[in-house]
């Protein structure tokens, strides 16, 4: 049975729970707008060197809004590939860590929207959704080299974050035990957590650097990059309809593992994607799971 059709199989005896999913190919071009239904559409799946699979970076659509969550090395091509976009079609973006593999592709991103989409499509500028905190972050720490110097601002300095986007700031509703912020972007609310992702040494999330999952629509649970961590999934899986989460196929000191996945409850493994996985998946056995996330489906959750 392949993939595909166990998750078929699968998504039958889950519809009897009143849970709807529906997963269709994209046309492409990918359309921005929707009836309202909540949907997930990855550019990739793949780890951070993935050969074949792209970055693990998807859009969120719902009405008429749209938020690209994470764009890195691969970004560029796999927005073409998987939805048939183009650069200038985006307008909101998401960072949730920085690593190449989620930020990688948001200097070409923000370039090509100064300098292309925007005087000569007459876009506007791309919304990013940021905290402050992590804003000085990015832009310092990876972003700033290749876009400060391009020109000066209107005030004669050079350019800053805010000349590339417009920030848009999540509200903090907790900081001490696990970092989290609120956001209601355009309909589609999003709870950004803080996960145990990096350094190796970090024993919890409150004292690793900042990384963020999302629990979408208090429907859909987004791992981002962590560690296992027994203490977030009960935390969110009650309250999850599908949970999608990282899974590295070997012992791996910054990101969960499939064995590690394996020994969760079946009620958590029976709603859980994998994503962020390696090449090699074809040799896993995943049937326990909902199965492998697929690059350029449509995961629409009615």
């Amino acid at each position: 049975m392949s993939e595909l059709d166990y998750f078929f199989a699968n998504y039958i005896s889950q519809s009897k729970e009143n849970i709807s999913l529906k997963i269709v190919p994209v046309e492409k071009p990918l359309k921005l707008t929707n009836d309202g239904a909540l949907e997930i559409v990855f550019l990739g799946v793949g780890g951070a060197f993935s050969q074949t699979l792209f970055n693990t970076n998807f859009l969120i659509i719902k009405g008429d809004a749209h938020l690209l969550v994470d764009f890195g090395t691969t970004g560029p091509f796999s927005l073409p590939a998987s939805t048939g976009l183009t650069l200038s079609d985006i307008g909101a973006i998401l960072p949730t860590h920085s690593h190449c593999d989620h930020i990688g592709g948001i200097e070409s991103l923000a370039l090509w929207n100064r300098y292309v989409a925007i005087p000569q499509f007459g876009k506007q500028k791309i919304s990013m959704i940021i905290s402050e905190e992590y804003e000085h972050i990015l832009w310092n720490q990876s972003l700033r080299g290749g876009m400060e110097q391009n020109e000066y601002s209107s005030e004669g300095k050079p350019l800053a974050m805010s000349d590339f986007f417009d920030l848009v700031r999540p509200t903090w509703i907790e900081r001490e035990s696990r970092l989290k912020l609120d956001i209601n972007w355009r309909g589609i609310h999003i709870e950004l957590f803080g996960t145990n992702h990096v350094p190796e040494q970090a024993s919890s999330a409150s004292s690793a650097f900042i990384t963020h999952g999302l629990h979408i629509d208090d429907r859909i649970f987004f791992s981002g990059d962590t560690k296992f961590d027994m203490e977030l999934l009960n935390s969110y899986a009650e309250r999850s309809e599908f949970m999608f989460h990282d899974a590295s196929f070997f012992p791996n000191p910054v990101h969960a593992s499939l064995e590690e996945l394996r020994t969760l409850p079946s009620s958590m493994k029976e709603k859980m994607f994998l994503v962020h996985y390696g090449d090699a998946h074809a040799e896993q056995h995943v049937e326990e799971f909902c199965g492998f996330a697929q690059k350029g489906m449509r995961y629409i959750f009615d």
